[in-house]
């Protein structure tokens, strides 16, 4: 990415403090820090830090042995490295003396609040996501671009795990060689890969064992990665042999469940509408107390992130917004199922980034 599109972020973050009465941004790991600058810190105990002030300009604050990792963006921020000796926390104190109000990022490490409030008691903290969140929520085209292309990955996936053999593998078994596909397919990294077969499946975050999967099982798969900075999330579901018509129907109905949930997803409808709309569908057909958590999630470069897609979030979407729509059903001891495609809601309507077939597939 250009430096001009880094200096941007940093205007519209500026205007926001602006309107937020924050007087600087503290950024230290997360994803925030590569929104703004292009480098991502790794979470170690030595502290990097970029301190934007919203008068002034921007300075990253880095070990020197770190420093040969950043990129160096002139017109957005400058470099200041720290050795071995220093005190990065009186380095930080420095570039925000006098400030009354700091937003500081979600994922600092405790230990560098505490020191920081320390370093700065007549400053007040606040999160840094009342700043960042609603910038980072509406992508621009190059994000949506990037979230299509990790899309398009997983979808391969998908399709290739339709002619392979399920029965007779351990769920850890399948948890690897999705991993492996994602990595071959171009992501950095497998951020997770959800296995979940037979009654396992009726835990939405079941973490793959030791169980073999048999005749006759459903087997829910979510998986996702990074790739090019950006995530894929997607969940599909197979079933070795045919289904019962228990599981039939109940997929049936997710599928018609899904399908509204994406329809409602029009600019302008609000987040918990959109939920809502997904979860008539299943209560209509006796499901709902099946549908234990919300529709959706916001994605980007967290796998969650704003908008979330809930009861209660009266948040309206706008162009931009990136969300996944996966509404579930789960029963305790029987099975689950759950359907997830990425969306991105458009002016023209909304626009699913997976293709992969939803059906429920059959395999061996």
């Amino acid at each position: 990415m250009v430096a001009t599109a880094y200096a941007d972020r940093l205007a519209r973050a500026r205007v926001r403090m602006e309107e937020l009465d924050v007087d600087a941004l503290l950024l230290s790991v997360g994803p925030d820090l590569p929104y703004f600058t292009g480098y991502e810190a790794m979470p170690l105990e030595r502290l990097t830090m970029l301190v934007a002030r919203r008068d002034g300009d921007a300075v990253l604050i880095v070990p020197r042995l770190e420093a040969p990792r950043v990129t160096e963006q002139d017109d957005v921020f400058t470099i200041e490295s720290w050795e071995e000796t220093d005190d990065p926390i009186a380095r930080v104190a420095a570039h925000t003396k006098g400030v009354r109000v700091v937003a500081i990022g979600d994922h600092t490490w405790a230990r560098f609040v505490l020191a920081l409030q320390e370093a700065l008691p007549d400053t007040r903290f606040t999160p840094a996501a009342r700043v960042t969140g609603p910038l980072r929520a509406i992508k621009d085209a190059a994000e949506i671009e990037a979230l299509e292309a990790a899309a398009r990955a997983v979808d391969g996936i998908a399709v290739e795990m339709r002619d392979r053999s399920f029965a007779g593998r351990t769920e850890h078994d399948v948890h690897r060689e999705l991993v492996e596909r994602m990595l071959d397919a171009g992501h950095q990294r497998a951020n997770f890969a959800i296995v979940a077969s037979g009654p396992n499946a009726a835990s939405p975050h079941h973490h793959p064992g030791d169980r073999v999967i048999g005749e006759g099982d459903v087997v829910l798969c979510d998986f996702g990665g990074t790739m090019r900075g950006y995530c894929s999330d997607i969940t599909r579901m197979f079933v070795v042999g045919d289904p019962t018509p228990e599981v039939r129907d109940a997929y049936d109905a997710l599928v018609v469940a899904q399908e509204a949930g994406v329809r409602a997803a029009e600019v302008g409808a609000r987040c918990e509408d959109v939920d809502a709309a997904a979860r008539r569908v299943l209560t209509d057909a006796g499901l709902g107390d099946a549908f234990v958590h919300r529709t959706g999630h916001g994605i980007g470069m967290e796998a969650h992130e704003d908008p979330y897609v809930v009861a209660g979030n009266a948040t309206p979407l706008a162009s931009g917004h990136a969300f996944s729509i996966e509404p579930g059903v789960y029963l305790p001891g029987r099975f689950g199922l759950r359907l997830e495609d990425i969306v991105v809601a458009t002016e023209s309507g909304p626009r699913r980034l997976n293709d992969a077939p939803r059906d429920l597939a059959v395999v061996g």
